[in-house]
């Protein structure tokens, strides 16, 4: 009897660490950075900078991540997007110089105000491919991206 008691105790202590061990994986939290991007303004200091963060290739350009509606200051825009997975991102913004909230295009559909995308990608007939404009988040650190 004492044996089996040892052996139910020895099962009850061997049960509780797994149990611990378990409810502590699931408590884990995704590993996230800070993303600044910071965007310089050259020609007009009005208006505001409507950027958009894509967290993959099937959502590029579709399904919007994280966005930002940054007024300009100083002829510079600083969007701070805080709790970002690593991973791979890209991102694309158009400055709003009449603030009407849309990428005003002329009667051929090119754009009539200043647009661009992560790493200074520009695209030809449309926008950049996804893989040519994407950025990797890999450390636990804040990121600072700059375009004009």
């Amino acid at each position: 009897m004492k044996y089996q008691t040892e052996k139910m105790k020895t099962l009850l202590i061997t049960f509780i660490f797994l149990l611990s061990g378990v409810s502590n994986l699931f408590a884990q939290k995704k590993e996230t950075v800070t993303v600044i991007i910071e965007v310089s303004v050259t020609k007009y200091n009005k208006g505001n900078i409507l950027l958009a963060l894509y967290n993959s290739e099937e959502a590029y350009m579709e399904d919007v991540y994280k966005s930002a509606d940054v007024l300009i200051k100083e002829n510079k825009a600083i969007i701070i997007f805080d709790e970002v997975e690593k991973g791979v991102y890209a991102f694309s913004l158009f400055h709003d110089i009449n603030e009407n909230k849309k990428l005003d295009t002329n009667f051929l559909g090119i754009p009539k105000e200043p647009y661009g995308f992560s790493n200074g990608e520009r695209g030809r007939f449309g926008p950049p491919k996804f893989k040519e404009a994407t950025f990797n988040i890999t450390k636990n650190e804040t990121l600072k991206v700059s375009i004009k």
